[in-house]
C-alpha cells in the first residue's frame, strides 16, 4: 500500500453511479426477465472502462471499478454465496429504524418516497439462509478480469476492490447459532478477499454497519460489534495488513443525522481490525470537527488514515481551500505520510436511476478533492 511520501494521495470509498443502459440490463436480470447476456457483459466492461478513466482524469490516485457490476452493497453478495433462498414479502428500503426516524418522522415519511428509494434496481424480496453457505467465484473472476483490462495503460498509483465484511443482514434459519452463521459467512467470503489480493489489487473491507448493531442495550451492541470484528479478523487471516483497507461510515442517507455514532466512539474498535488503512466519514458537517480525536489517539506505526474530505451527504461541492485546510489539520496530528484522503461513503451505494448525489456533482467533488490535496501538499511539503 503506497503512502503519501511526497504528496497527499487521493482515493475514494468505491461506488459510483451506473449508466442507464447498464441499469436497464441489471433491472431485467434482477427481476428474472429475458435479457441479452452478451450485451450485459459488454456493458459492464464499458462502464468499468469509463469510470476508471474518469477517476484518473479527475485526479484520483487509487482507483477502483466503481462497483459497476454490483446492484448494491447489501445485495451483490446474493449472487456470490449459495445457501440462500428468497422469501415472500418485501424487505425494508432505507436506513434501519431508530432514534433518527423517531425524531424526524415527517422528514422520513417523505424521504422514503424520493427517487433513490423508488428507482433502485435490486429486488426487495428478502433472502433467508436455508442451507450450507459456499462461495461462488464466477462473479469475482469476471470483476478482476474487467478491472485488470480497464487499468492497463491508465496512470494511477494503485487499484483497490471493495468487498463486504462477513456480517450481512440476511436472516438465518439453517445454522444453530448466529455466531456459527457469521463464521460460515466469514469462511465463504474469505475466498473473495483472497481472490482480490491474488489479482494484485488492494482489498477494501466495507463495514458501514459496524457502528450500528440491532441490540436492546449498549452492552449487547458492544458484544455484537466485538463479534463482527473477531469474525472479520478471522476472515482476513493470512492476508498481509498492507494489502487491506477498512472503510466505515456513520450513515449512508441524506438526513439530519443527529444520532450518528461519533469517531471518538468508533476509533478504538476500528483500529482493532487487522488492516493497513482506515477510511471514515469526516466531511459531513456532523463529523467535520472530529479530527480532534487524534489529539489523544495515536495512529499505530505503519498505519494510514483516509478521512473523507468530500461527502455523500449533500450535493454541495466542497471548496478546495477548505479541503486543503482539513487535510493539513489531520496531517499535523498524525503525520503527512500517514494521511490519504477520500470521500465519506459511496456516491451510489445502490444501483439506482436517481442517486442522491448527482453523477455530475460526484465528479466535481472528485476534482475538488484532487485540487484540495494539491494545495495541502504545497503547504505540507513547502513546494
Amino acid at each position: 500500500m503506497k503512502r503519501s511520501t511526497d504528496r497527499i494521495l487521493t482515493t475514494h470509498t468505491g461506488s459510483l453511479a451506473r449508466p442507464k443502459p447498464l441499469l436497464d440490463l441489471m433491472n431485467a436480470k434482477e427481476h428474472g426477465e429475458a435479457y441479452d447476456h452478451a450485451a450485459y457483459d459488454r456493458t459492464v466492461r464499458e462502464a468499468v472502462d469509463d469510470v476508471v478513466r474518469r477517476q484518473a482524469e479527475s485526479g484520483i490516485d487509487v482507483v477502483n471499478d466503481g462497483e459497476q457490476s454490483k446492484t448494491g452493497f447489501n445485495h451483490y453478495i446474493r449472487e456470490r454465496l449459495s445457501g440462500f433462498e428468497p422469501t415472500e414479502g418485501a424487505s425494508r428500503i432505507g436506513p434501519a429504524p431508530g432514534k433518527e426516524e423517531e425524531a424526524f418522522p415527517e422528514y422520513y415519511e417523505e424521504y422514503f418516497k424520493i427517487g433513490y428509494f423508488t428507482t433502485r434496481v435490486a429486488s426487495n424480496r428478502p433472502l433467508v439462509c436455508t442451507g450450507p453457505i459456499k462461495y461462488k467465484p464466477e462473479s469475482v473472476r469476471r470483476d478482476m478480469a474487467n478491472l485488470k483490462a480497464s487499468v492497463e495503460g491508465i496512470d494511477v498509483e494503485e487499484v483497490f476492490v471493495p468487498a463486504t465484511m462477513p456480517a450481512i443482514n440476511l436472516r438465518n434459519s439453517y445454522y444453530k447459532t448466529e455466531e456459527e452463521y457469521l463464521y460460515a459467512v466469514a469462511d465463504a467470503i474469505r475466498e473473495e478477499y483472497q481472490a482480490i489480493v491474488d489479482a494484485s489489487f488492494l482489498l477494501q473491507i466495507d463495514g458501514p454497519g459496524l457502528p450500528q448493531a440491532n441490540a436492546s442495550s449498549e452492552a449487547e451492541a458492544r458484544k455484537a460489534m466485538d463479534l463482527r470484528i473477531e469474525a472479520l479478523n478471522y476472515a482476513l487471516r493470512g492476508i498481509p495488513e498492507e494489502k487491506i483497507r477498512f472503510h466505515t461510515c456513520f450513515g449512508v442517507n441524506h438526513g439530519p443525522r443527529i444520532y450518528d455514532v461519533t469517531l471518538a466512539e468508533m476509533i478504538q474498535p476500528m483500529l482493532r481490525i487487522n488492516a493497513g488503512a482506515y477510511s471514515f466519514e469526516a466531511a459531513n458537517p456532523r463529523h467535520m470537527h472530529e479530527y480532534h480525536v487524534f489529539e489523544d489517539v495515536k495512529v499505530p506505526e505503519g498505519k494510514v488514515i483516509i478521512p473523507g474530505m468530500v461527502t455523500h451527504a449533500h450535493n454541495i461541492v466542497e471548496h478546495p481551500q477548505l479541503i486543503a485546510e482539513m487535510i493539513v489539520k489531520y496531517a499535523e496530528l498524525v503525520g503527512r505520510e500517514n494521511v490519504m484522503v477520500g470521500n465519506d461513503c459511496g456516491f451510489s451505494s445502490q444501483a439506482v436511476y436517481q442517486p442522491e448525489v448527482h453523477p455530475t456533482v460526484a465528479w466535481a467533488k472528485f476534482q475538488a478533492l484532487s485540487e484540495g490535496a494539491r494545495l495541502a501538499s504545497q503547504r505540507l511539503w513547502h513546494s
